[in-house]
């Protein structure tokens, strides 16, 4: 049988860019299979083989990385997106190989912001207040409107003067004052909660442009990821979006998959693609974590493809350079 290989979704995004770069940085001498939406995209220099697929959400998707996975032998694969982590979870029996995906079950309630309030809301476990527009009647002094499954930051309104004109694609939260922070966290197939990393950051058109390891949080967040763990089967990478508030910490958003960090988080101690690669693929314990202080920038760099056209773009044999 020919050699197992390892499928990342989304390679045309931050976040798949991030697990192919880690990835390639242990040195594994496995073929790294990108899939996306387009045939070239930034990621492509990275692997091994590229295929086109339809959106995550389109009738052909799950069929299309069937094919895929028995034309390439995938025995792993990594999505990047929180629709494909949702939808390949879902369809993991039938793919017949792993997924590093939280189950269905939560997949699907990290999708919706307000899905995901009504459950951690059973428990008492901490989540931004969220409301449907139709079902908001002036409970907040002060509101942010922003789409129930939305991502990157857009079409979010601070104090909007009429919330309940959206309609209820949209959810209506309170208006969080304080720090924003960004915590991973890594739970083993066990159940059991392996570590976490948290970053203070800044934002631009909702990708992170600066981030600093902070360690303030740590005894708080550790409380709270186990609670969300004890009533809900959360399973290997998970990023959690709070807001350091007077009343404690309080998450507003939650994906159920590798986030846009892993690319600095893994300089910091914290590998979650390596963790994600070591116990799914190798079967093995993954490695511990050993968080260290420091900060990271963000800078656009470019890849240059001298005398190819960009119809010609394939993988990483291609001749490229990066600048």
């Amino acid at each position: 049988m020919s050699q197992k290989t390892i499928m990342i979704t989304g390679i045309g995004g931050v976040v798949g860019q991030g697990i192919l770069r880690n990835i390639a940085e242990l040195n594994l001498d496995i073929p790294l299979i990108g899939i996306n939406i387009s045939a070239v995209s930034a990621g492509n220099y990275l692997c091994d083989k590229v295929y086109k697929v339809p959106y995550s959400y389109e009738p052909g998707y799950i069929d299309a990385v069937k094919e895929i996975v028995e034309k390439e032998n995938i025995g792993l694969i990594i999505p990047s997106t929180d629709y494909e982590a949702y939808y390949l979870a879902g369809a993991a029996d039938k793919l017949g190989t792993v997924v590093a995906a939280s189950p269905k079950e939560v997949t699907e309630f990290c999708l919706d912001k307000y899905k995901n309030y009504q459950a951690f809301s059973k428990y008492n476990i901490p989540f931004a207040k969220s409301l449907l527009p139709s079902e908001y009647n002036n409970e907040f002094v002060n509101t942010i409107v922003k789409p129930r499954e939305g991502r990157g930051s857009r079409n979010i309104f601070v104090n909007p003067e009429k919330p309940k004109d959206f309609d209820d694609s949209y959810v209506v939260q309170e208006f969080l004052e304080g720090p924003e922070i960004t915590t991973t966290f890594y739970v083993k197939r066990t159940g059991h909660l392996h570590g976490l990393i948290t970053f203070q950051r800044e934002l631009e058109l909702g990708n992170t442009a600066q981030a600093e390891v902070v360690f303030d949080y740590d005894e708080e967040m550790i409380a709270l990821i186990l609670k969300m763990i004890e009533k809900y089967p959360f399973r290997g990478s998970c990023n959690v979006q709070s807001k350091v508030t007077s009343k404690g910490i309080i998450p507003f958003e939650i994906n159920c998959r590798i986030s846009g960090t892993n690319s600095l988080r893994s300089q910091f101690g914290f590998n979650d693609v390596a963790f994600t690669v070591q116990e799914n693929f190798f079967n093995e314990e993954p490695e511990l974590p050993n968080i260290r202080k420091g900060s990271a920038l963000r800078v656009i760099l470019d890849i240059i493809y001298p005398d190819i056209s960009l119809n010609e773009i394939k993988n990483k044999n291609d001749k490229f350079y990066i600048r």
